[in-house]
């Protein structure tokens, strides 16, 4: 239970509190009417039912302010206003750029397998070859437009600060089984930015927890309440524990949207690893509030809080390629844009009218809930008219990353069936194409994998029959082949070098253009060697999907997380297996076809290790004492970064305090008990003249 009788229970008083309510509640309390404000713990109701066992929870909320959010009907079509902004010439270009890179590359295999006719294994390798061609080459197209849109001066500018005007946004932080203490340095470090900017009467913090450990649970609350009196200047901090984590983190959201939603403008949705400035929330905040047709409009959050080698791969990959990608998406999405889960700010009466999820028929993974609900949700918003945006060239957004490869893996097994998922919803009535678009490139990031595997296998039963002689001119299409492949994946990460070195700023934020260059250099062996690993188990996690295997729901590690070297050989001695005999059998084919997948079976020969020691943090650390993988951020933090950072080593210190708390709690209670007796003189049983049976009783 948490005490509410100290200095921080009376920091939530009713005289302080106003309108807010403030109660113990858990499951089998939802029947019994609610306290109007002030504190008071509620009884528990009579034999609660077993499947929603009973656990006090702190709940802080304002006033209700209901909004309907129905669920949306996938076959019944909905109105939808075009937003016309110049945007079918673009994508014309782009889907014409992909399909003839796609015709090239497989008019080159069809010219080295077609010389002793197609067998239909040939012929599933062309087909293979012509969809993964045209997937690589939509992304090269994709890049190159960001590139050539980065390149303008005024292109490189950040977007300008901008204050909203008058209205009322709420910033929800849906968290399940987080460590509390991260959560709540960085909603304490953005409240206290927004005070700084002099706008804490503009918005409002939900702490939305599906917390099922009761441990955590305890800890949020009681870290709630010693939060509250810190922030004199900042935003109001609410929290609301659900008693049935129903749908996720997509039912959290719209169970706030139909308790509290109509009593706020628009709602800015974080994750639990998810930090933003004042600025840029703020300016989120004008952005959408100028544009009375803008449902959704999202920032390209970056990186950040890397500590082992594998995250700081991660970080310097996605802060150096990343912008680039991100306005080349935004450059061809328009207002058809998509959605990715958090630090996006949304319009919430359009939200509520578009996006509540349906739940999709069958059994699980296809069925059920709706797992990767931010595409969709995008997708609904743009089907009720309403433009989906993203600003490319706005700083500011952070999030965090997975610390290891088989953690990346866990959550990728998550995403892989959401994604799979939206197969179900392709066809829904009324969605616009490029919505439709979207879902596409989603469901084939996953299968892409799958397809590359299959065509190693097909190339390695297909190459003895083609008798390749080493100068001949098969050879020489199968390495032009080859050569034109790589440099399409290799295309994207040059332009974005060339970004970079070109602009005095960009260098000097990534610690010189030698460090710039040793570090992409790096980055690019790295993911050459960690790429087909990842992609055999996405592969292993598309099959599971298949089979209708569920991914349920874990909580992802962020910290800590460094491997045992019999942990990394157990999670990866299948992989080890299948490199060696791969590369044995491979031999067997051609010393060629070897050359040609070598890359696999080195990446899946050394898994383990590089699982292994990509995971410690004192590498992470001694790479960045020594400059490399170094970002801007990392350079020069932004003051909010640091305050959050300051929290955590505060909380962190505080640790021993907290465990002996903890014990302290777990302990029987002290217990006086007193005999009854008659008075007696005071000296009387010193005397001995009153039986140690009628003396007054004393037990701790």
């Amino acid at each position: 239970m948490v005490d509410l009788t100290g200095d921080e229970g009376r920091a939530l008083a009713p005289a302080r509190l106003g309108g807010w309510r403030v109660a113990f509640e858990g499951p089998a309390m939802r029947r019994q009417p609610r306290p109007a404000a002030g504190l008071a713990p509620q009884a528990s109701a009579p034999n609660p039912p077993r499947r929603a066992p009973d656990y006090p929870a702190l709940s802080s909320t304002p006033a209700a302010s209901p909004l309907a959010m129905p669920r949306q009907d996938l076959r019944a079509s909905a109105r939808a206003p075009r937003l016309t902004e110049g945007m079918l010439l673009r994508r014309l270009l782009l889907l014409i750029g992909a399909l003839a890179i796609s015709a090239m590359s497989t008019a080159l295999l069809f010219e080295v397998l077609r010389r002793q006719g197609l067998t239909p294994l040939e012929w599933l390798a062309l087909m293979l070859s012509a969809m993964l061609s045209a997937w690589v080459g939509f992304g090269f197209m994709s890049a190159t437009a960001g590139f050539v849109a980065t390149l303008p001066k005024q292109a490189r500018a950040a977007v300008a600060f901008a204050a909203p005007a008058a209205a009322r946004t709420a910033i929800l932080l849906p968290t399940y089984n987080e460590d509390p203490g991260l959560i709540l340095a960085a909603v304490q470090a953005i409240c206290e930015d927004l005070g700084r900017l002099g706008l804490a009467a503009r918005y409002d913090v939900f702490i939305l927890s599906d917390t099922r450990d009761v441990v955590v649970a305890r800890r949020e609350a009681s870290g709630l309440l010693r939060l509250r009196p810190r922030l004199t200047d900042g935003p109001p901090v609410f929290y609301r524990r659900r008693a049935l984590n129903t749908d996720r983190k997509a039912g959290n959201i719209g169970d706030w949207v139909e308790s509290h939603g109509g009593a706020y403008d628009f709602m800015l949705v974080l994750d639990a690893d998810s930090l933003m400035t004042g600025e840029t929330i703020a300016t989120l905040t004008a952005e959408i509030e100028r544009d009375p047709a803008c449902g959704l409009v999202q920032t390209v959050p970056t990186i950040i809080n890397a500590e082992t080698p594998f995250a700081r791969l991660q970080q310097f990959a996605s802060r150096l390629y990343g912008p680039m990608f991100a306005r080349g998406q935004a450059w061809w999405s328009g207002p058809e844009g998509n959605y990715w889960g958090h630090n996006a700010i949304i319009r919430v009466a359009a939200f509520a009218e578009s996006a509540g999820l349906p739940h999709l028929t069958g059994p699980r993974p296809f069925g059920g809930h709706i797992m990767s609900h931010d595409f969709i949700e995008a997708a609904l918003l743009r089907r009720r008219g309403w433009a989906v945006r993203t600003i490319a060239g706005l700083g500011g957004s952070y999030e965090e990353t997975p610390p290891t490869l088989l953690d990346t893996a866990i959550r990728d097994r998550r995403w892989c069936q959401g994604n799979l998922q939206h197969a179900r919803v392709l066809a829904s009535a009324g969605l616009h194409w490029v919505s439709r678009l979207h879902l596409t490139l989603g469901i084939a990031a996953y299968l892409a994998p799958a397809c590359w595997l299959a065509l190693v296998v097909c190339g390695a039963i297909i190459w003895p029959s083609q008798h390749v002689a080493p100068r001949s001119v098969e050879m020489a299409e199968t390495i032009v082949l080859f050569s034109f492949t790589l440099a399409l994946l290799a295309a994207p990460k040059a332009m974005a070098l060339i970004l970079a070195l070109t602009s005095r700023r960009g260098r000097a934020s990534f610690g010189g253009a030698f460090q710039l260059l040793v570090g992409f250099f790096v980055e690019c062996v790295a993911s050459m060697l960690m790429t087909p690993v990842m992609m055999v188990m996405q592969s292993v996690a598309v099959a599971e999907v298949l089979v209708g295997r569920d991914s349920g729901w874990s909580v992802q590690r962020r910290e800590g997380a460094e491997l045992r070297g019999r942990d990394a050989w157990r999670a990866h001695r299948g992989h080890v297996i299948l490199g060696l005999a791969g590369a044995l059998g491979a031999l067997l084919v051609s010393k060629y076809f070897l050359m040609w997948a070598s890359p696999v079976f080195l990446s899946l020969t050394l898994s383990a290790l590089l699982s292994l020691h990509t995971s410690k943090a004192h590498f992470g650390s001694a790479l960045r004492r020594r400059g490399l993988f170094q970002i801007p951020e990392d350079e020069a933090p932004p003051p909010v970064l640091e305050r959050a950072l300051a929290l955590r080593r505060a909380y962190a210190d505080e640790a021993p305090a907290r465990r002996q708390i903890d014990a302290l709690f777990r302990e029987d209670a002290a217990v006086y008990k007193f005999a009854a007796t008659r008075p007696r003189p005071v000296f009387a049983g010193a005397l001995g003249l009153v039986s140690p049976e009628r003396q007054p009783v004393m037990t701790w």
